[in-house]
């Protein structure tokens, strides 16, 4: 089947698309694990859903752009968008997105403190007063 050079220029730009955003999904995944560190049974089944979302997103994403036109291209295509976020910004996204999770986690923790912070003081009178 021939393909003009517009829709050939179009594959080749949304493939590696797709693989940046599998990339991107690759390090959201990696924060997510590295929370905590899972037992192997949990890891394998995690890493299994994780390849079954990611391949799911793709072609998705794939099917709107260029109607999941599948060649081996294609895939060569996804990996080198995987290869070249993983090497340009997967440390910018990576540290991007620790910097929001501390400042989440610091956010969180000021929040729990001043509503904590009536019932603790609250609690303490009454414990000093009935003595």
């Amino acid at each position: 089947m021939l393909i003009s050079i517009e829709s050939q220029l179009n594959v080749l730009i949304y493939s590696i698309i797709a693989g940046m955003i599998t990339g991107v999904l690759f390090d959201i995944y990696r924060i997510i694990r590295g929370i905590r560190n899972p037992k192997v049974i949990l890891t394998f089944f995690s890493d299994i859903i994780f390849w079954i979302l990611s391949a799911f997103v793709i072609f998705i994403f794939l099917l709107y752009t260029n109607y999941a036109f599948m060649e081996i291209y294609i895939f060569l295509y996804i990996a080198l968008g995987i290869y070249i976020y993983l090497k340009l910004l997967s440390w910018f996204f990576t540290y991007i997105n620790h910097k929001i999770i501390k400042t989440l986690g610091i956010i969180i923790r000021i929040l729990k403190n001043n509503i904590t912070y009536p019932f603790e003081l609250f609690s303490y009178y009454f414990k000093n007063t009935r003595k």
